[in-house]
């Protein structure tokens, strides 16, 4: 019985379902974070009458033939794009996105990867690194007598200084875009890297080549919403349900068939 098959992959697919929204809620709290949906294609058909066949001998053909469905199967986890609300925080280095892009930041093997979490932070020698140490691109230093930083929303750095009126240009961030954001792989700790499907990275000044403007002493917060997920969990859940009746039903069919005397 085909119904076994076909049922167990309906559970599975929404074992996967339920994955993707119990990692939407662990990231909650995580900035930057866009929320994930699972997405399904139906597996391929067995052709038991294919339509159009002749069915008479003066040609008749037949309207509509018998294909029979042989279950679920994943087809996609896409990132669902959307900007998340920004927080205030206060912090010199702490800035948010408004619109697209990413910053990037290079990594230990000289590779490029892209962060909306604006969360930086300085080495003791005063480079400018995203949370897990990385360095922003373009490389930016503050020196150690700075009695405080500045970021404009065309993302230049100034710092100020006890002795001088005026601040100092330290440098100007850039963000990164792509064509594609949806085909970004991710790899952790907020980092995303591109692939054939994103295309390449293209770096401009915030607020240019429609990308976003930065804004200082704001974090952006998880773009999940918990009660949209709650929802979906139920949905997710009751259909975990209904493929196991399937499933119940199929082996009971199976018990009275091996019953008959």
């Amino acid at each position: 019985m085909k119904s076994l098959q076909i049922a167990a992959t309906g559970m599975s697919a929404q074992q996967m379902r339920v994955d993707t929204i119990a990692n939407n809620l662990a990231n909650m709290s995580t900035s930057g974070y866009n929320a994930r949906r699972a997405e399904f294609a139906d597996l391929h058909y067995q052709q038991v009458t294919r339509a159009g066949a002749i069915s008479a001998a003066d040609g008749t053909v037949l309207p509509t033939g018998v294909q029979v469905g042989l279950g679920v199967r994943p087809a996609a986890v896409s990132m669902q794009i959307q900007q998340g609300a920004l927080a205030e925080t206060g912090g010199d280095l702490d800035i948010a996105i408004e619109g697209k892009g990413y910053l990037a930041v290079t990594l230990p093997d000289g590779t490029s990867a892209y962060t909306r979490d604006g969360g930086l932070k300085r080495t003791g020698d005063g480079l400018i690194v995203s949370s897990d140490g990385f360095e922003v691109t373009p490389g930016i230093t503050i020196p150690n007598d700075a009695r405080a930083i500045s970021i404009n929303p065309e993302g230049e750095v100034y710092a100020y200084f006890a002795a001088q009126v005026q601040p100092q240009l330290l440098g100007r961030l850039t963000l990164a875009g792509f064509a594609n954001e949806k085909g970004l792989e991710a790899i952790g700790s907020n980092l995303f890297v591109e692939t054939e499907a994103s295309g390449p990275a293209f770096e401009a000044a915030p607020g240019t080549d429609g990308l976003g403007r930065l804004r200082q002493g704001y974090l952006e917060e998880s773009s999940v919403d918990p009660v949209r997920e709650m929802t979906e969990l139920i949905k997710a859940q009751r259909g975990y349900e209904l493929n196991s009746k399937v499933i119940s039903a199929a082996d009971q069919m199976l018990s009275a068939t091996t019953q008959v005397r």
